[in-house]
């Protein structure tokens, strides 16, 4: 791989490992913090809900001030709030740093997948987005693995600390190999780029895009949150080192997603999604059987599905946006975290009432209506994306 590819993949890889890496350890911080399932999963709300306020902000800044710029100073500042979780004495405390953190992912979330639709050529956007997403995949993975373990070891306080420091050392990998931007086209300012993104809100393949990104989110958290509950009960009673490693499902989608760009070429989007989303409907439905090693199929399944249908979805969006990517995919992000935040929040309250096949029959449901949406609101050809413009 080139430089850059390596920079976006790693990009990506230190924002997902911060993000998730609590959830292998959820179980251990609710007996820790006096709380249950719906309590602790607070932890994960407080941070979507952050990444999506501030994600179209974060896209109208990288639209005047550049996105390397962008990227490489939210890396540097996710390193304390990373470290702050680690110290956190509190319930309320933890969930405060994770929102702050929250709050500086989105400037290497959506600024990257922006970056990536202005430096490679429209054919090969699929393709670098799934390099990304590969990387992302892998950090979600390390980050649950590495907490997880090393909760068992060390304690949860180390295994976050542990997170920061590799945090820390990606930083310092895309501040090096990251080329500053080519292609790149200044906004004449924030009032313009804001309405750029009023554009977008008009447009109707961007907002079906965005309505996919919420719910792709939304199955993502209320599966791999939930279902540690039911991997910590009788009759699995897994550990935090074990749950960990379940994680390992996820590099099935790190090898399949880089393939995106090829499906996308071959059989076209509408195509390629709809059938796709039905397997994924089949991997939560496998999730439900008793023994353990089919549930691992489902889970490898539906990570494998989701991290595709993210790939698409992205590239979709900085391909369709003929101006102001950065505010665009700032708006998809910002419509994905609040999928992952409905998703732990309403898989919270299914979860007491009915346990994992009530949050099984909510994941269904989302996925048929994803399904439709894509069906019947995406474009059936999508045309070669149009020069950049100025704002």
């Amino acid at each position: 791989m080139t430089t850059r590819q390596w920079a976006v993949g790693i990009a990506g890889y230190c924002a997902f490992i911060n993000l998730y890496s609590p959830q292998a350890i959820l179980p251990l911080l609710a007996t820790d913090f006096g709380t249950g399932a719906a309590g602790i999963s607070t932890i994960m709300t407080a941070s979507t809900l952050a990444v999506a306020f501030t994600a179209p902000l974060t896209g109208t800044a990288a639209d005047v001030l550049g996105r390397k710029r962008v990227i490489v100073t939210a890396l540097f500042l996710l390193t304390v709030p990373t470290l702050m979780c680690a110290l956190s004495t509190s319930l309320n405390a933890m969930v405060f740093w994770r929102f702050v953190q929250g709050l500086v992912l989105p400037p290497v979330f959506a600024v990257t997948i922006a970056y990536i639709g202005d430096e490679w050529e429209p054919h090969e956007v699929t393709s670098a987005a799934g390099i990304y997403m590969s990387g992302a995949s892998l950090g979600g993975f390390s980050g649950r693995f590495v907490t997880g373990v090393l909760a068992d070891l060390f304690g949860w306080r180390i295994a976050l600390m542990a997170i920061a420091a590799m945090t820390l050392a990606g930083w310092l990998a895309v501040l090096t190999l990251l080329p500053r931007e080519k292609k790149f086209v200044r906004s004449e300012g924030l009032a313009a780029s804001g309405r750029q993104m009023l554009q977008h809100l008009r447009n109707g393949q961007l907002l079906a895009t965005y309505a996919v990104g919420f719910g792709v989110l939304f199955c993502f958290i209320l599966t791999f949150t939930y279902i540690n509950f039911r991997l910590a009960a009788p009759p699995f009673n897994l550990s935090p080192s074990w749950l960990g490693v379940i994680f390992i499902v996820y590099l099935a989608g790190a090898a399949l997603v880089p393939m995106s760009g090829w499906a996308v070429n071959r059989f076209g989007r509408r195509r390629f999604m709809v059938p796709m989303i039905g397997m994924w409907i089949c991997g939560v439905l496998l999730t439900l059987a008793p023994s353990l090693w089919i549930i691992l199929i489902g889970l490898t399944v539906c990570a494998s599905c989701g991290m595709l249908a993210q790939a698409i979805s992205t590239s979709y969006v900085s391909i369709t946006a003929k101006a102001g990517r950065s505010s665009a995919v700032g708006l998809y992000v910002t419509s994905f975290y609040i999928g992952g935040a409905f998703g732990a929040a309403l898989g919270g309250a299914a979860w007491t009432f009915g346990g994992w096949p009530a949050c099984v029959g909510l994941l269904v449901a989302m996925q048929v209506l994803m399904a439709a949406i894509v069906f019947f609101l995406w474009a059936r050809r999508m045309p070669p994306a149009p020069p950049l413009e100025p704002a």
